[in-house]
């Protein structure tokens, strides 16, 4: 524990990155990846809480002409399958998880309690939150945000496609430059799409920072809950 910066940590993963190449579903082998990193953090001694998104089975916006609200509950289904894909994954690696839901679903995971969560991650367990706020019009970047300060998380880490927050998509303009450290006023001035405004509200309020690197960097992880350099830092 001694080299670790943070004890307690959010993970935010999209639902597109457990797609990896195939853009829709689950790739095993990202899924494979990602919980052999959130093993090494727990063997660490790091607590890690994980929120999941949805879409690489279904986004909100997706439902062409259909109710919004009725899309957005299909978006929080949907990130219940990643979590407990998540969950098989780990466990077959011999590591405790729990899945809460902020949809009751008593079948399949335990309905969210923020007493019951952090009691787990107190006991080395890994806690997987789906179903975002459980509320529609929010994204699961907001229900990170919100699930961050519940739990007393000490830094939220975001792993993306890319290795950083840019001035611009980098995949679409070539001039388009990196931050090391940002602001989340800069963030919100300069819309840059990092998480919504919302949630980087949220973690400003509450000054919760977010490390923004790439998820196909092996150990990122592991250098992101030891502090080291790499991708963006975001902090007041």
């Amino acid at each position: 524990m001694s080299d670790v910066k943070y004890k307690r940590v959010l993970l935010k993963l999209s639902g597109e990155a457990l797609a990896g190449n195939n853009k829709t579903g689950i790739s095993s082998q990202v899924v494979e990846e990602i919980t052999n990193q959130i093993k090494k953090m727990t063997e660490l001694g790091v607590q890690v809480a994980v929120v999941v998104g949805g879409g690489n089975f279904w986004r909100g916006n997706n439902g062409y002409k259909m109710e919004k609200t009725t899309s957005d509950y299909m978006g929080m289904l949907a990130t219940t399958i990643n979590a407990l894909a998540l969950q098989d994954s780990l466990e077959s690696k011999g590591v405790f998880s729990r899945v809460q839901t902020a949809i009751e679903m008593r079948e399949i995971a335990e309905p969210y309690i923020k007493r019951k969560a952090s009691k787990h991650l107190e006991k080395g367990r890994v806690v997987i939150f789906a179903c975002g706020t459980g509320n529609p019009f929010f994204t699961t970047d907001t229900g990170a945000a919100l699930r961050a300060a519940e739990i007393n998380a000490e830094v939220i880490l975001v792993a993306k496609t890319i290795d950083g927050v840019y001035s611009a998509d980098p995949k679409v303009d070539p001039n388009a430059v990196k931050y090391d450290n940002i602001t989340y006023m800069d963030i919100l001035n300069k819309d840059l799409k990092v998480m919504d405004a919302t949630a980087i509200s949220l973690c400003r309020e509450n000054n919760i920072p977010l490390i923004v690197f790439a998820m196909n960097e092996p150990e990122n992880m592991i250098k992101a809950v030891k502090g080291e350099n790499i991708g963006t830092l975001v902090k007041a």
